[in-house]
């Protein structure tokens, strides 16, 4: 008899983005800790922003899960994984709920997942039971409940339950005086954010969850043989090699699974600081600049002078550099800011980025080396420009039309791509190895 590994998950998801998914994401996960509860979190489809915020809310760190990026049969994996050792998994839904290819409602039927569907009330009352509906019966899904975010009395609670007819309001959560602040690319990172596990306690506090209606929710369950570690495959290729990866505001955009992957090819990882103007460590074979924020760190980085030194030396030396989105901006020859102040970089890429109000990219990509297809995605308001050509470019999914650039220049590689390591690790080894096209 096959073992199961049980928890009760609920996807949480709306109709669009800005209901307050993260927020309610984030109060639902800090309450249910509170209580005493084993919460594990994912966030569906790729974000770096989110995953911050929600590790603090639940105390432990936030895996993506996509059907595509990821694939189904490792988002299984850590789905039982995570049933094994949790009470409760919450899965924070991408966009709306039937937004994208695949979605966030497929994502929910492949693992027979209930959705938990957020609906800003602040500006409606019964037409909400229309919309919520309507978003239970399009897909369809099994629409577990909804919680009410925004609302403005109990009295607006009462209409929002009464229009809803038969799918259950499981809590309500008020207009905030404090809220999760956003800039460009989403939320402003934790760090950033002064007393923030007091805000997050006081959203907490602020979530009326009817528990009766929590605890009666189904759970659901796993197969225990689908937890087991598809790492053990992956061959060891950096084994013995160092990846420095550089860890700071300005390149935190970074998988936990890209580490792990990391790890299983039997890479030592060490991280250093950018903007404390630490150099490349001595032990590096290979250097990893992940995004993040440059063009709001740029005076701190073109005043950085040791650790430009050390990366143009470590470029000379010809040790591989993988640098993506943020990494790639820092290494240009100049950033200009939103402001318009222009900052010089490490210029080990000809060309200048230029920071724009206008979003320049998003949505899922693939890049096709000799060793596979790595999986990912892009999402930048900055433009390069430059008569570097490119050495190949990543294509859109699903269409397949041209996407982002990749650059090599010596034993750098460069592109505004975001690469999921564990879809082709092979690929990342080669890269980081140096072993010509990828």
């Amino acid at each position: 008899m096959t073992d199961r590994a049980t928890a009760r998950v609920v996807l949480v998801s709306a109709i669009a983005s800005g209901q307050g998914k993260t927020t309610v994401t984030a109060a639902l996960a800090r309450k249910l800790v509170q209580q005493g509860q084993r919460v594990r979190i994912f966030k569906a489809g790729p974000d770096f922003l989110d995953p911050m915020m929600l590790e603090r809310a639940g105390g432990m760190p936030v895996y993506t899960l996509d059907l595509w990026m990821v694939g189904l049969d490792q988002c299984r994996r850590m789905l039982a994984l995570a049933a094994a050792e949790a009470d409760v998994i919450l899965i924070e839904g991408v966009m709306g709920l039937y937004d994208g290819t695949p979605s966030s409602a497929d994502l929910a039927r492949a693992f027979g997942v209930p959705v938990m569907a957020v609906l800003d009330a602040s500006a409606m009352a019964q037409t909400a039971g229309a919309v919520v509906i309507g978003l239970r019966d399009y897909g369809p899904v099994d629409l577990a409940g909804v919680i009410a975010n925004r609302v403005g009395s109990p009295g607006h609670a009462k209409m929002v339950a009464a229009a809803m007819r038969d799918v259950p309001l499981f809590g309500t959560l008020p207009k905030q005086l404090e809220s999760l602040p956003e800039r460009h690319l989403g939320l402003v990172q934790p760090d950033e954010i002064d007393m923030l596990d007091l805000v997050l306690d006081r959203i907490a506090g602020q979530l009326a969850l009817d528990m009766d209606a929590w605890n009666s929710l189904r759970s659901t369950s796993f197969d225990a043989d689908d937890s087991d570690d598809v790492g053990a495959a992956i061959e060891p290729a950096l084994q013995g090699k160092t990846v420095a990866i550089a860890r700071d505001a300005a390149f935190a955009f970074l998988y936990p699974a890209n580490l792990d992957c990391l790890r299983a090819l039997g890479a030592a990882v060490v991280s250093f600081s950018p903007l404390a103007n630490e150099p490349v460590p001595e032990s590096a074979d290979a250097v990893y600049l992940p995004g993040g924020y440059p063009e709001l760190n740029a005076r701190a980085l073109s005043q950085a002078t040791r650790w430009q030194d050390s990366m143009r030396n470590t470029h000379a030396a010809g040790v591989p550099i993988l640098a993506e989105c943020g990494g790639l901006m820092a290494l240009t020859q100049t950033l200009t800011d939103l402001d318009g102040a222009v900052w010089p970089m490490v210029g080990l890429l000809p060309g200048q980025v230029q920071m724009q109000s206008r979003l320049a990219a998003i949505g899922m990509q693939a890049y096709t080396t000799a060793q596979g297809e790595l999986r990912g995605h892009a999402f930048h308001y900055s433009r390069f420009d430059t008569a570097h050509l490119p050495a190949h470019h990543a294509r859109k999914n699903p269409s397949g039309d041209p996407g982002e650039a990749i650059y090599r220049s010596g034993s750098l590689t460069a592109s505004y791509f975001h690469a999921y390591f564990p879809s082709c690790p092979a690929a990342i080894a080669a890269i980081l190895l140096g072993q010509g096209q990828p």
